[in-house]
């Protein structure tokens, strides 16, 4: 069975026009040019899905479900991929109307958001400042339930323009799924559930937000890649790559898949992301035209 986890950067449907990966907040992507990107961004989005021809696939930054079903239907089956025809983008809290969504050959048995779940429903105390009664996911906790895996999409909060500032945003949201994950299964560790998604770690932080996931708990299969290759998103901004992106797999799940490595597309990057020297899709520019920000996560999983 194969995963796959995608941050795909602002898709949103407008009329029958799909913006494209661009978040508005660079020259280059404002002004009466930048729209003439948008559909080459979209289609190296699904050049980039088509290459990693998952069973199952999590994405963030997609605004509802009519834009989920165009992109698969006007972009990425041109592709020659095969469908999806498990499509599924619910409603969540994010103001810009930024949902996670899944793609999915396989029938799920469950499709359940969480977006309107408080701190005081999951038990949770709060730090101060965060009401207890609002929800606390910034966009949802998406949960799968599949034959023999239950997938938890995710999308924390931001580190941006303060890591420190957020920190307790995404440490609670940690402590949310762990609970939701703990509610769900008698014993955790015994059962095949995996945790996937934009978490939105930070280069740097010291105590780590996601700790409640890690832990003792479950195991991010990043950490099998050589160190120096774990990143999956590169800020334009300043230049920098991160790995805000995680699939934090569940002991058993973990053990009995001992030689699971991820593998990231970084092919649909824009050139400036020069620390990725492999080859690139074609239309792909130094900053746009680009699939994303962040590449694709890749997993193979035996769940049998």
């Amino acid at each position: 069975m194969r995963v796959v986890s995608f941050n795909v950067q602002n898709m949103r449907l407008r009329g029958s026009r799909l913006d494209g990966a661009r978040d508005r907040d660079m020259p280059e992507d404002l002004g009466p040019a930048a729209p003439l990107l948008d559909d080459y961004d979209r289609r190296l989005t699904a050049k980039v899905l088509a290459e990693a021809e998952a069973d199952m696939v999590a994405l963030q930054e997609v605004f509802d479900q009519q834009t989920l079903d165009h992109f698969h239907d006007a972009y990425l089956l041109p592709t020659g991929t095969a469908p999806y025809p498990f499509r599924a983008c619910l409603p969540g809290n994010d103001g810009r109307g930024l949902d996670v969504a899944l793609l999915s050959r396989i029938a799920p048995r469950a499709i359940t958001g969480h977006a309107a779940l408080t701190p005081d429903d999951l038990a949770l105390t709060v730090p101060a400042g965060i009401n207890p009664h609002a929800p606390l996911f910034r966009r949802d906790c998406l949960e799968i339930g599949f034959d023999a895996l239950t997938l938890f999409i995710c999308h924390f909060k931001a580190p941006y323009p303060d890591v420190a500032a957020t920190w307790p945003i995404r440490n609670l949201e940690a402590q949310a799924v762990r609970r939701l994950i703990e509610r769900r299964f008698a014993t955790p560790e015994t059962e095949n559930w995996l945790i996937l998604g934009d978490l939105n770690r930070p280069r740097a932080e010291d105590p780590d937000a996601l700790a409640p996931l890690t832990d003792g708990f479950g195991l991010d299969l990043l950490n099998r890649l050589p160190k120096g290759t774990r990143w999956s998103y590169h800020n334009a901004h300043e230049g920098f790559t991160a790995r805000p992106d995680a699939l934090i797999a569940s002991p058993a799940l973990a053990a009995h898949n001992p030689d699971a490595v991820p593998r990231l597309i970084r092919s649909g990057l824009g050139y400036e992301a020069a620390a990725y020297t492999g080859d690139r899709l074609a239309t792909v520019g130094t900053h746009r035209p680009h699939a994303s920000d962040h590449a694709a996560l890749v997993i193979d999983l035996d769940v049998s």
